[in-house]
């Protein structure tokens, strides 16, 4: 479990919206869903993440590699470019990197934000050193395009400059990126549900 403070992507690094310190994000691996329930149904902590929103995955396809999860070698393939897909990046810092982090970052958090493709964009920071965010998209070919620089919007190269940069000189020691399949969601975040398209 990774438990962090949520931030508003693309904001100014020193704008009071950059850090949510009254908001938490969570992202846990869990050894099955009766655990889970149990935990939103019996523990403190679960209790007051229960009265928020959280969403249900399943894992798909990993870029990178992370400590700490057991993420699955078997990668799974979405229907069609249509589908909807949850992405996570989970990233630990080299504190010497930081300012290029921000450099390349911010553009490209305000892409995500931007994007007509999402139907969610966040952040999330455990200081003082591991970062993440996460994104609800339309359907697969949207994220990817985006990705790529392909993506009908201004500046539309953003990420795959900053990639190509981080593959010049890593920002981080461990990076990944995730990619799933929603399988339910659950609670409201600021006064919205059904955030994840096609669920039933």
């Amino acid at each position: 479990m990774e438990c962090m403070a949520a931030m508003t992507l693309g904001s100014a690094i020193y704008s009071p919206s950059r850090f949510l310190i009254r908001q938490i994000a969570v992202f846990a691996q869990w050894e099955n869903e009766s655990s889970l329930n149990d935990f939103l149904e019996k523990n403190d902590f679960g209790k007051k993440l229960g009265k928020g929103w959280h969403c249900r995955l399943k894992f798909m396809r990993q870029w990178g590699k992370i400590n700490d999860f057991e993420i699955p070698k078997e990668e799974n393939d979405f229907d069609s470019l249509d589908s909807p897909v949850v992405a996570v990046t989970i990233a630990r810092m080299k504190l010497a990197q930081i300012p290029r982090f921000i450099r390349w970052g911010r553009p490209t958090e305000m892409l995500v934000r931007d994007h007509p493709g999402t139907t969610l964009s966040l952040a999330s920071i455990r200081l003082p050193r591991t970062v993440s965010t996460f994104s609800v998209w339309k359907s697969l070919k949207e994220m990817t395009d985006m990705v790529h620089g392909y993506s009908d919007v201004p500046k539309p190269k953003r990420h795959s400059k900053a990639m190509k940069e981080r593959n010049r000189k890593d920002f981080h020691f461990e990076f990944t990126t995730l990619r799933f399949k929603a399988l339910a969601e659950f609670g409201e975040w600021k006064g919205r549900s059904n955030y994840i398209p096609g669920l039933k």
